[in-house]
């Protein structure tokens, strides 16, 4: 074949290992979740310690997240000061101690199919935490559009068979904190041009959410623990469940890296739906009309708010490009001028 069709077959392959980064992520969080739901939910695995199953997962991938990066070497670890730990990834280990808690916790009260739809509130949390600490300017358009995202999971919440107020707080809380851990890393690493990726990010922040999460532990689950003597630690379901953790955040990885955030979020929605799917045919939870009509306006919301998003990266990539060809004509000319002047100069020697 010619050079055209080396590039042809070149962007096929490209486009096909897409999809299998889209796929093995979709699988893998999708996998994730339902792991989750089974071990903590009391009509299933029975094992209701949200703290204890976080702790057990963080624990496991900081031991990972090490090895690649200290034994193995396979991912170079960021240099950091102790002050820029202790001001910056501290306060983002604490954040994401509090959402994983909550969210894990919510599995116990709520359906898998209703904590996705939950999940459509993050544009939304977001972009008003941004907005809260100056990262994002206030936008009308934005503002109604984050509205309809917001209605239409009300609306998802109103047709809920199984609504567990208690349930709701938990995922509301677990978004909410999840949206300010967002936020604050680009407030507090992002700024200071720190950039973590999910293996560095889990070396980095997993201890500090173990620690975090020992104290509550301690008061919450330990007692409780204590009394369930019939409990025998399970390496196989323990260990399984830790691992596609830990895999999922490599998926994450490999998806950013090759494909884009962008592709991360559309897969995102994917999942979702799938993960509807699965909740209602297989775990057989309950989904009314009126849940999936809200969850429709509230996926139409985020989708908009996706491709605005995608708009804005691609104007301001395209005034970069600009500035950059007006710098390298600027530069062009004072060369030649400069040039000119050399000959003007020799020529009156």
């Amino acid at each position: 074949m010619g050079k055209g069709g080396s590039l042809s077959d070149g962007v096929v392959k490209k486009i096909l290992l897409s999809y299998a980064y889209v796929a093995i992520w979709i699988f893998l969080s999708f996998t994730v979740i339902v792991y989750n739901k089974y071990i903590l939910d009391k009509k299933m695995y029975n094992w209701p310690f949200p703290i204890s199953l976080t702790m057990i997962h963080m624990s496991f991938c900081a031991t990972l997240a090490f090895l690649l990066i200290k034994v193995f070497k396979v991912v170079e670890p960021v240099s950091m000061s102790r002050e820029v730990y202790l001001s910056s990834v501290v306060p983002i280990g604490a954040l994401y101690a509090l959402s994983l808690w909550l969210s894990n916790s919510a599995y116990i009260y709520l359906s898998v199919s209703f904590i996705q739809m939950l999940k459509a509130l993050m544009p939304v949390a977001v972009y008003s935490i941004g907005i809260l600490f100056k990262k994002e300017g206030f936008k009308t358009d934005t503002m109604v559009n984050m509205l309809s995202i917001s209605f239409g999971v009300a609306i998802a919440a109103y047709g809920e068979a199984r609504f567990d107020t208690w349930g709701v707080i938990l995922q509301l809380g677990a978004v909410a904190f999840e949206a300010t851990r967002l936020v604050m890393i680009q407030i507090l690493l992002t700024s200071k041009g720190i950039t973590l990726n999910p293996i560095t990010s889990l070396y980095y922040v997993a201890p500090c959410c173990f620690v975090f999460l020992l104290v509550p532990w301690i008061f919450v689950e330990l007692p409780v623990l204590r009394e369930t003597s019939s409990f025998h630690f399970d390496f196989v379901i323990f260990g399984t469940n830790s691992l596609c953790a830990f895999a999922l955040n490599l998926a994450v990885f490999l998806l950013v890296g090759k494909t884009s955030a962008l592709t991360m979020n559309v897969a995102g929605v994917v999942k979702d739906w799938l993960l509807i799917a699965f909740s209602w045919s297989v775990i057989k939870d309950t989904v009314t009309p009126i849940n999936l009509f809200g969850y429709g306006l509230a996926f139409l919301g985020v989708a908009y708010y996706n491709h605005s998003k995608l708009q804005a990266l691609k104007a301001k990539e395209a005034q970069k490009k600009t500035a950059q060809a007006d710098e390298e004509a600027g530069r062009l000319l004072e060369e030649r001028e400069g040039e000119g002047n050399v000959k003007k100069t020799e020529s009156q020697g």
